[in-house]
């Protein structure tokens, strides 16, 4: 079915006119839009005209942080088309998400293949309350982005299936999991290999300012596991006050069908033995390293025994690749998808192979951050726009505030978290390093500004898969009906995580181990 077909199915929806055609112009905008890689490309293209501009007009500034002058380079110059090509790889190999999410990925693609995260949630989901469901499938399916984007497709069917069992309707659990995996995105109880991306991208743009800065991946652990059950709460109110209600006028116009039977929930014998088999190995896991850590002269910790500037915390991708790798293989042998040692380098090549899109988008986002950071447009941007921003006496609650309605809108568009703070990062870090606000509370807003709308745009390939799923319940449902869905639950969490946000930075609560907003 075409999607102006979808969207017209969708008229009856109760979605008033008016937002459906945005969400029309959106649709059509959105399609003509390239591939994150070649928007990259075109980036990097603008970046050597404008360098080329820039430079020929003599356009610099003085950096506050150290009073020294910062001027463009012009990247079509002999110097900068040597270091296009000189540095190519260079560029890519040493582009700090790369080597982090694969490392992560190692560990991860364990449990999972091994399938250890999938019979955790349906575990955590085999017994729930129907008092609770609510709340219990939003604050499972933000644990599930541990599996990244693995998450919409194992989530959202067990989530109808829960709704089922507590006799409500599949629909609403469709439109839970889609919310909680795609529009809470990168937060959780349990750290994922997106904290390591961003923790990269942060690290790489921070280096325009003080070339020794290092984010954690942890950097944002505090924030992230409190606003995942904040959210889990917010979605729980929306589905329960609104969208249960305009679920059940839907159905009362046309009823569900009873669809494709869906997968059993419940755990098998060696599935559960497997699940103790993991705990065992996360309590042996997390021991053995407070034991390696508490000696003064551990190597784990940093000079003179600091803990939080360590070895440890600065190499935590590696610890979470350990982490998960160990609870992989307990459940795996337990469960018997491990039957040999060999089996576990074959599981750790499936995460890398279904990251290979990502790098393919990395090497391109490498190339666009090299070619900014070398002709200094970013640091010029940077040094102006936080001048600027001084002299208006904004308020950095002001800022956050209109950075994170601006990248809002934007991720209409750009779906792809990791591009979308690629893109933004470069200049935003920089920019609000030199108004004293550190690049963990930068990268810790993003996240509250690209996550809520992730959920809203059909430019999403996720947006298509929960409109299928509900589809197998009310075949007539279009992008108009998921939207009415998604809209409520998008716009509050968008405000009560962006309250959240504003209040922690006020209060100069950690957002980390060691790291304060």
């Amino acid at each position: 079915m075409s999607t102006e077909t979808s969207i017209r199915e969708s008229r009856g929806s109760g979605l008033s006119s008016g937002v459906l055609k945005v969400l029309e112009t959106v649709d059509r905008v959105g399609n003509k839009l390239p591939h994150p890689f070649w928007i990259f490309v075109w980036l990097a293209a603008i970046v050597a005209v404008l360098s080329a501009v820039l430079s020929a007009l003599d356009v610099s500034s003085t950096n506050p942080a150290d009073g020294k002058t910062v001027e463009v380079q012009n990247l079509l110059s002999f110097d900068g088309v040597q270091m296009v090509f000189g540095d190519a790889i260079t560029n890519f190999v040493t582009f700090p998400p790369l080597g982090l999410i694969i490392v992560v990925a190692l560990g991860v693609s364990i449990a999972d293949a091994s399938g250890l995260l999938p019979a955790l949630m349906r575990g955590m989901l085999a017994r729930v309350s129907p008092r609770y469901v609510t709340f219990t499938i939003a604050l499972t399916a933000m644990v599930a982005q541990i599996a990244s984007d693995a998450a919409f497709a194992v989530m959202i069917p067990l989530a109808m299936i829960a709704y089922r069992a507590v006799g409500r309707s599949p629909i609403i659990g469709a439109v839970v999991a889609y919310v909680s995996v795609g529009g809470a995105s990168s937060i959780g109880l349990l750290p994922s290999g997106s904290d390591a991306v961003f923790a990269g991208i942060s690290t790489a743009a921070a280096h325009t300012i003080d070339p020794s800065y290092s984010v954690s991946p942890l950097s944002n652990y505090y924030f992230s596991a409190t606003s995942s059950l904040v959210l889990a709460v917010s979605i729980t109110v929306v589905v329960e006050l609104i969208v249960a209600k305009r679920v059940a006028a839907l159905e009362a116009e046309e009823p569900s069908v009873d669809g494709e039977p869906l997968p059993s929930m419940g755990l098998e014998k060696e599935e559960r033995r497997g699940l103790i088999a993991a705990g065992v190995g996360a309590l042996v896991f997390f021991a053995a390293v407070v034991l390696a850590v508490l000696p003064a002269g551990s190597p784990l910790r940093g000079e003179a025994g600091s803990i939080l500037d360590s070895p440890l915390m600065d190499n935590m991708a590696v610890f979470m690749m350990l982490f998960f790798a160990v609870v992989g293989i307990c459940y795996g042998v337990v469960k018997g998808s491990i039957t040999s040692a060999g089996d576990i380098p074959g599981l750790m090549a499936t995460g890398v192979r279904e990251l290979v899109p990502v790098m393919v988008l990395f090497f391109a986002a490498s190339q666009f951050l090299a070619y900014f950071k070398w002709t200094n447009i970013g640091q010029v941007l940077s040094i102006e726009g936080a001048g600027l921003l001084d002299s208006m006496g904004a308020s950095p609650v002001l800022i956050f505030i209109a950075a994170v309605l601006l990248i809002s809108c934007m991720n209409l568009l750009l779906t792809s978290g990791s591009a979308m703070y690629a893109f933004v990062a470069p200049v935003l870090i920089p920019m609000l390093m030199l108004l004293d606000i550190a690049p963990e509370t930068t990268q810790a807003m993003f996240r509250v500004a690209d996550a809520p709308t992730n959920s809203l745009t059909p430019m999403s390939p996720y947006f298509v898969m929960a409109l299928g799923f509900m589809r197998r319940y009310r075949p007539s449902a279009g992008i108009g009906t998921l939207m009415s869905l998604v809209l409520p639950i998008a716009l509050v969490n968008l405000v009560v995580w962006l309250t959240l946000f504003i209040v922690w930075y006020l209060l100069g609560l950690p957002l980390g181990p060691g790291v304060n907003a």
